[in-house]
């Protein structure tokens, strides 16, 4: 049953009628396979500048120089024969607001949230800027709670993934162009994008596009804040599956 619009605090989203249950925050604790000894820690991390009291500004501050260092480390030790202006080019990538919002969002950041009513009222809890600082928050809350091993731990579980996945010649390039000139490299018709949906309220809008390659009839979806974003996870899939083809 969800919960009456006049409780405040953590249970605030439900004053949105279509979102799903509010959870507990248990179930996050669970996702980041950390347990904290300062509960208060991750609460505060949650809780965004809209809301009344204390918020998560300072624990994001916290958080984003423990991740760029971080991920600076696990970057160095990975690619030893990368020149320092690679490597930093490969951490502003992995440490973006639309990374970072994105692995927001596979957590379910967004229903744990604090929010403010106009806050909540405009989606902020699926807004990727938010979602990016929460994180950082959290990242932050760990490294307090659990010093240097629990953040370590916590940024290799998200990010080692992520890196895994990286081609050191595509730096810089987004997903759109890597899949432009692999096409044209091989003198195949470049993909078609086209819009499916577009979702939400004027001020929270959600884009679904779909990105078609005739040649190996692939057809990919990708989901975003705009039509670009959209287009840009589209053509991500898509050129994830035509390296997957080529190794078969």
């Amino acid at each position: 049953m969800p919960w009456p619009c006049g409780l405040h605090g953590f249970f605030n989203a439900a004053c949105i009628p279509w979102r799903a249950a509010v959870l507990s925050q248990n179930s996050l604790v669970r996702q980041l396979a950390y347990e904290f000894k300062d509960k208060g820690l991750l609460t505060l991390a949650l809780t965004h500048r809209s809301y009344s009291g204390s918020n998560n500004e300072r624990l994001e501050f916290l958080g984003d120089g423990v991740l760029n260092f971080l991920v600076a480390h696990q970057l160095f030790l990975r690619f030893p024969k990368l020149p320092e202006g690679d490597l930093s080019r490969l951490r502003a990538q992995l440490v973006k607001e639309q990374t970072l919002s994105e692995i927001a969002t596979e957590l379910s950041v967004g229903e744990f949230l604090r929010l403010g009513e106009g806050e909540l009222k405009s989606g902020g809890w699926r807004r990727p800027s938010v979602l990016a600082d929460a994180m950082e928050a959290i990242i932050g809350a760990v490294f307090l709670d659990g010093g240097y091993p629990a953040a370590e731990a916590l940024v290799k579980r998200l990010f080692l993934p992520r890196m895994e996945g990286i081609d050191p010649k595509a730096i810089g390039k987004d997903a759109k162009s890597l899949l432009q000139e692999f096409l044209q490299g091989r003198k195949i018709d470049l993909p078609e994008y086209n819009v499916l949906a577009t979702e939400g309220e004027a001020h929270c809008q959600t884009f679904r596009v779909s990105c078609h390659i005739t040649k190996f009839q692939i057809t990919t979806e990708g989901k975003g804040s705009s039509r670009r974003a959209a287009e840009q996870q589209a053509a991500q899939l898509a050129y994830e599956q035509l390296l997957e083809k080529g190794k078969k």
